[in-house]
């Protein structure tokens, strides 16, 4: 069975950063891309970012670019999301799902993840 878990959340101040981890089962890692979601309180999920072995790293959201870094390590079966320069505004339930491919439309939709997992709340004082 396919097994998804993010962790790492917490409370952090406005400009602290916080480590993501997404630990992953149950498949082939390098032939799969992990995405991360986030979805504020009362707002839209919202795609993050992408990352698999052929498809190298995309980064979807604009507020993100230059702060959230996203790598995995193969040989861990793990992906992760580094955030730094965090905004009250960042504050959200992030989640790791596992697709097919990182490119558009596809590594943009949460509905295209074959498999998707808990959430880690993110939550960031100001």
């Amino acid at each position: 069975d396919v097994q998804l878990q993010a962790s790492g959340g917490g409370l952090v101040q406005t400009g602290g950063s916080l480590r993501l981890s997404c630990a992953a089962s149950g498949f082939n890692f390098d032939e799969r891309v992990i995405g991360w979601f986030r979805q504020a309180p009362g707002k839209e999920r919202e795609a993050v970012s992408c990352i698999g072995s052929m498809d190298g790293i995309t980064y979807f959201l604009e507020s993100a670019k230059g702060r959230f870094t996203t790598s995995s390590d193969s040989g861990k079966n793990m992906a992760y999301l580094q955030m730094t320069s965090l905004k009250p505004e960042d504050t959200a339930v992030y989640y790791c799902a596992v697709g097919r491919w990182c490119s558009r439309p596809f590594g943009y939709s949460w509905h295209a993840y074959d498999y998707r997992g808990q959430g880690t709340l993110v939550t960031v004082s100001s």
